[in-house]
């Protein structure tokens, strides 16, 4: 079966990869192994806990840069092949917020898909943010990765679209003119729920194309979310305390789990 099949609920988890080098957070003491073996450890627990596939992501590379760097890009692709040899799923990269940087790095390291803002024009944190959906696509194509699934995030954490049109209309844009594979929608920051009538404006525009809620997704919400949606990403109910810059905590993937496959049409 398809990861991104309609017919059941795909849990993607997030694989928060510490601060690369040349990001400010970056401990030096420890560097890239004791990267790589904080990463482990985490995928580990998510695989015992069932979900369906792994994305590794750069989310403490703070603050953010809409293009991304030579050595933390080098780091990255470094720690997921490091980590490769431990998973049992598929697993996919992103690259905040260069995409294509996501898919070169999806492509180095054989990921089944990538996740980024591939569309729209926004006013954000990092200022105008003005992705460029052709040149991924081509990348994917000169690199031979046809098959790369491409998650397009259509409204973006940290940023405020600067398109009239509506969430819906966007959606349909981006599948029609800009290909996406698998559409997500977001909530304004990393671990706060998207807009309910958001997802429920994707799902009525594009009732075949798959959708996944990017942030916030609980075992408190979950159900209601997943009457609409597809699957979900999730990182920050699986740390300790629901902190986003924790450790996983498997008792935390173990009940949402358990919840989830409860849920119709999930198992």
């Amino acid at each position: 079966m398809e990861l991104f099949d309609q017919r059941r609920k795909t849990v993607v988890a997030m694989a928060h990869i510490g601060a690369l080098p040349g990001s400010p957070l970056y401990e030096v003491d420890g560097g890239m192994d004791r990267l790589i073996e904080n990463v482990i450890v985490d995928v580990e627990k998510l695989q015992a806990g069932g979900v369906d596939a792994i994305m590794f992501g750069n989310e403490n590379d703070r603050p953010y840069e809409l293009t991304g760097s030579v050595e933390s890009i080098a780091a990255m692709t470094a720690v997921v092949a490091a980590v490769k040899p431990v998973l049992k799923v598929p697993f996919g990269v992103n690259y905040l917020w260069d995409p294509y940087a996501t898919v070169a790095i999806a492509a180095a390291t054989g990921a089944s898909f990538a996740r980024e803002i591939f569309t729209g024009l926004f006013a954000s944190d990092m200022g105008l943010w003005q992705p460029n959906a052709a040149k991924a696509l081509r990348l994917r194509r000169q690199l031979a990765r046809p098959d790369l699934k491409l998650l397009f995030n259509i409204n973006a954490e940290f940023a405020s679209s600067l398109d009239s049109r509506t969430i819906a209309m966007r959606a349909k844009s981006a599948v029609f003119s800009s290909l996406a594979d698998v559409l997500l929608v977001s909530g304004p920051l990393t671990g706060q729920p998207a807009e309910m009538s958001n997802l429920k404006a994707v799902r009525d525009a594009l009732p075949t194309t798959p959708l996944m809620a990017n942030t916030g997704v609980n075992i408190d919400n979950v159900t209601d979310i997943m009457s609409i949606a597809d699957g979900c990403v999730i990182g920050t109910h699986f740390k300790i305390d629901g902190d986003t810059w924790k450790a996983v905590d498997a008792a935390r993937v173990n009940r949402f789990m358990d919840k989830l496959r409860s849920l119709p049409n999930a198992a």
